[in-house]
């Protein structure tokens, strides 16, 4: 004879089952249940982010709402303060993220392929293009622009630059209107600034010449988007260099004062790229997180509400790389998600650059 308790024993387990199993998104395989129930054992995922805690509110109430039972523990700051902060955990041995998440690539394909990264083959790899996967661990997830950004009052129409040698010309030739009023990211305080201006490097022939550009202009440096949009919009500053497009953009909707131009013979591409920690204490629901954003209903809140740009084409509306091709041309250099960022993060290399940079652009 079977016990009352064995009855209602099996028959929370067949609940429990069942609610992972309505869980589980059309496609994925069926042992994928596991994976959800072992992450609502863990309770929650920590998350170490350069996103903007504002942009990802809707992706933590929309994945709330389907893992009620997972707390979301997200940590906002910014790229170099995510790497600095992981490494000195890890070496202290401490808690840490279960997964992290930045713009600064360059700083996150390092940490990946140094060994901290877990190899997670997601479910959602075919729907992501190849170049923003390396090594089932890191993954792109956004596709987003380096932009050039002006105050809309106090720069006319024809002034604004179109290219990065248009760009150069106008800040050292009218320095009684552009001296102190340029603005870029301090590439010794933020990751992703450092990987936008390298990677110029690469792609610009006339690289040294804008760096020039902007020592005789007396650039003013910022290690927050959000700060030299501030200044932009105020009128203290006139100009941004390589601002991120997403923040830009979304800045610019609202924002009368502030306008947005495309590069039109190149614009860098980034895709913000996630981790799983090989020490994740709660690595069930950082899967979760990290197949839930690359989903086509995670990518529809990154372009439709967070603002951020889907790295899927199949998103609805226009932020995602098709509408994005629109807007910008053939000119679109997206970033890999390889080692090949990873040059000037050698150190005799990166203090060169820097070295190189400071006595060419100057630092105010």
């Amino acid at each position: 004879m079977i016990s009352k308790s064995l009855i209602v024993s099996a028959i929370t387990g067949l609940s429990f089952s069942l609610s992972a199993w309505a869980q589980l998104p059309a496609g994925y395989p069926a042992d994928y249940s596991k994976i959800v129930d072992a992450a609502k054992k863990e309770g929650k995922v920590v998350i170490y982010s350069a996103t903007d805690t504002k942009a990802v509110e809707p992706l933590i109430k929309d994945f709330k709402s389907i893992y009620p039972e997972l707390q979301v523990e997200y940590n906002d700051m910014n790229s170099t303060e995510v790497y600095n902060r992981y490494i000195s955990e890890m070496a202290a041995g401490g808690n840490s993220a279960d997964l992290l998440w930045s713009s600064a690539m360059d700083l996150q394909i390092k940490l990946a392929s140094d060994g901290y990264g877990l190899s997670y083959a997601s479910p959602e790899i075919s729907n992501i293009p190849a170049w923003a996967i390396w090594n089932t661990t890191a993954y792109g997830t956004t596709f987003e622009p380096a932009v050039f950004v002006y105050n809309k009052r106090l720069v006319s129409a024809d002034e604004v630059p179109k290219t990065h040698a248009e760009f150069a010309k106008l800040i050292s030739t009218n320095t009684g209107k552009f001296k102190n009023k340029v603005t870029t990211y301090d590439i010794e305080k933020s990751g992703v600034g450092f990987m936008f201006i390298t990677q110029d490097s690469r792609e610009n022939t006339d690289f040294w010449n804008l760096a020039k550009a902007f020592g005789t202009a007396s650039v003013r440096v910022q290690s927050s988007t959000g700060t030299m949009l501030e200044r932009i919009s105020s009128g203290e500053n006139l100009l941004g260099y390589n601002i991120l497009g997403s923040y830009a953009l979304a800045r610019a909707a609202k924002d009368p004062s502030i306008g947005v131009q495309f590069s039109t013979d190149y614009t860098l591409i980034l895709a913000r790229v996630m981790f799983i920690s090989k020490a994740a204490k709660h690595a069930n629901a950082a899967k979760l997180w990290l197949d839930y954003t690359l989903s086509k209903r995670g990518q529809n809140i990154i372009a439709n509400e967070a603002n951020l740009f889907s790295i899927r084409p199949d998103v609805t509306g226009e932020a995602n790389p098709r509408g994005l091709a629109k807007r910008v041309g053939a000119g679109m250099k997206p970033l890999p998600v390889n080692p090949m960022l990873l040059q000037y993060l050698d150190q005799t290399k990166r203090l060169a650059f820097l070295k190189q940079w400071k006595e060419t652009a100057g630092k105010k």
